[in-house]
């Protein structure tokens, strides 16, 4: 079929976004409201060629303000485009897009109750100076047998100086960073 797909997020480098763009136009478009909003004002982004958009944390976004950011992108895109609203809530604001936008749409609701998966185990441990954390991480990954992790961070730097420091020590690491500023003003991660 040959669909390509791109993740257009804010707080990742605006050069490269475009130069990506500008290389291939993507079928499907997975982003931040920003971002795919700035990427088609500045006509980097087709809405001709893309197929479907899906939209992360619909009910955060609303609530950040960037509903009509959001509204404004639906009216550039195509009425045949399919369209994934994901939100871990259903407050009035995502239940008023899914009626404006999106044709026939399906909810897909899982019960609090359902929300925990099987087989995972989380672990707390105080660390008490930030120096030791290192090494105390990869204690417990020469200690148990760990085959998936996710370690949660407060900024993008710890993000990239840890991916850094643990690919250095020859363990497969990938990051994952969002570009949301939480309330403390710390970049979460």
């Amino acid at each position: 079929m040959g669909a390509t797909c791109h993740a257009c997020i804010g707080g990742t480098n605006v050069r490269n976004e475009m130069q990506k763009l500008q290389a291939e136009a993507p079928h499907i478009v997975v982003g931040t409201p920003g971002r795919v909003f700035d990427m088609l004002n500045r006509r980097y982004l087709s809405p001709k060629w893309i197929k479907m958009f899906v939209l992360d944390e619909a009910d955060e976004m609303l609530s950040r303000g960037f509903k009509d950011q959001i509204y404004e992108i639906f009216q550039k895109l195509s009425t045949n485009i399919q369209v994934v609203l994901l939100s871990a809530t259903m407050p009035t604001d995502v239940l008023e897009v899914t009626k404006k936008f999106m044709r026939d749409p399906i909810r897909i609701l899982v019960k609090k109750e359902e929300l925990t998966l099987e087989g995972i185990k989380q672990f707390y441990i105080n660390v008490e100076r930030e120096e030791w954390k290192l090494d105390t991480l990869c204690d417990l990954y020469e200690t148990l047998t760990i085959t998936q992790a996710v370690i949660f961070l407060n900024t993008r730097r710890k993000v990239d100086w840890l991916t850094e420091k643990m690919h250095a020590r020859d363990f497969t690491v990938s990051a994952l960073v969002s570009s949301v500023i939480t309330l403390a003003g710390n970049e979460a991660a």
